[in-house]
């Protein structure tokens, strides 16, 4: 039924774009997009391997062949979307209004084919300060991001969320701050399955940041001028991991949290048909944005089973350049460390907590012209797993490769 209303709601725009309210106007725009990929090793991956991370770990079967080593693809259209962006009548005489809503065919969990909300937001604008309310990028993702045909846009390295927030900004003689309180819809935390002490296996949910009653909070600040972009941020986030604790057979009331502090800075420059930008983060705790990283237990109490946490550490950093107009030539390259815990941690939960480094070198080649784009991109991920010490840290890493060929025809109305 919800499908339906929202195929109905848009297969309605170009009548009310015909007979639009007074001070009202629409642009209607969208895709078809086409994805062909392959592999040659399984990956930690999503949407059916459309949403590309890494490629997993050695898995010995019981004559020691490895059961991730087999190549795989697929061809998709889940990623063709549609959106409307508005611009309304000026509230109060002074200050003007704005809305965007924008879907896919993306879907959710293992629904694909269908609706999905991508950028759904009002924003106000006073000229010097604008407030935006609902969901868009996670300023994490921000205004600076790889232009790559890899529909994961550079994650693990680049942090990749939409969220919904709330988000104030400030611009003035080329300065641009932003403070956003953000909180989670699509892309969720990691944390534990159940309440047993010391478990280790994960489930993504909102009751983590949901029960808290903390959003995320992201303070930055930009410099542009003459197409640069120079800026930095900061990230926290405060999660509660659990709220009761399963032990000896009874059930105890805890109270658990887990706080992480994340600091990123990026550049992009563009002049006439060239274009170079680079991000470098380090995280702490930031499973929600399409990444590795998560938490450790450091203590836990002997009685109830409560457990206190730290942050493991992650370094990211990616550079990207393009060159070109109607025949596009880019580059990728992308960098990531797990640095492990400031303390002594046990039972890790997370994703990729035992990966050690992950590398990434891709290139790719388009054909745009107005209305079409073809392309085809090749990327290369190394991967070294291990065995996590003291702090989370991995030691005695081994190396496992995955190449992919991205093939990618648009049409953009």
């Amino acid at each position: 039924m919800k499908k339906s209303l929202v195929a109905v709601a848009f297969m309605a725009l170009p009548g009310l774009m015909m007979s639009q309210k007074k001070g009202f106007d629409y642009k209607f725009y969208g895709q078809v997009r086409t994805d062909l990929f392959y592999n040659s090793r399984a990956n930690s991956e999503t949407v059916d391997g459309l949403f590309y991370m890494y490629p997993k770990d050695i898995s010995p079967d019981a004559d020691g062949k490895d059961l991730n080593s087999f190549a795989n693809g697929g061809f998709y259209t889940l990623y063709s979307r549609l959106g409307i962006d508005v611009k309304g009548p000026e509230l109060m005489g002074k200050i003007k209004t704005s809305a965007k809503l924008e879907v896919d065919f993306r879907g959710s969990g293992t629904s694909f084919s269908m609706f999905r909300m991508r950028h759904v937001y009002f924003n106000l604008d006073w000229g010097k300060s604008a407030l935006l309310v609902g969901q868009t990028w996670h300023p994490l993702y921000g205004d600076v991001a790889p232009d790559i045909l890899n529909l994961n846009m550079g994650a693990p390295f680049q942090p990749f969320s939409r969220a919904p927030q709330l988000r104030y900004r400030f611009t003035t003689k080329g300065m641009v701050l932003t403070a956003s309180a953000i909180w989670q819809s699509q892309y969720l935390s990691v944390g534990p399955a159940n309440n047993t002490p010391g478990t280790t296996s994960t489930v993504k949910s909102q009751n983590f940041i949901k029960n808290s009653c903390v959003p995320e909070f992201y303070f930055g600040a930009d410099y542009r001028t003459l197409g640069m972009i120079l800026g930095a941020g900061v990230h926290v986030s405060s999660m509660t991991p659990r709220t009761q604790s399963e032990t000896g057979g009874k059930v105890y009331k805890v109270n658990e949290r887990i706080t992480g502090i994340s600091g990123e800075a990026h550049v992009k420059y563009v002049k006439d048909k060239f274009s170079l930008a680079a991000k470098t983060l380090l995280s702490s705790n930031l499973t929600m944005t399409s990444t590795v990283g998560g938490y450790g237990v450091t203590s836990v109490d002997s009685r109830t089973g409560e457990q206190e946490y730290a942050p493991l550490r992650v370094s990211h950093s990616w550079i990207n350049m393009v060159y070109g107009s109607k025949l596009r030539f880019g580059v990728f390259a992308g960098y990531l460390k797990n640095l492990g815990a400031k303390e002594n941690v046990t039972s890790l939960i997370g994703t990729g907590t035992n990966l050690d480094q992950l590398t990434n070198a891709s290139a790719e080649l388009t054909y745009n012209i107005p209305n079409w784009k073809f392309g085809a991109e090749y990327s290369w991920t190394g991967a070294w797993y291990g065995d996590n010490d003291s702090k989370g840290k991995v030691v005695d890493a081994h190396l496992v490769k995955n190449n992919r060929i991205v093939f990618t025809a648009m049409f953009q109305f």
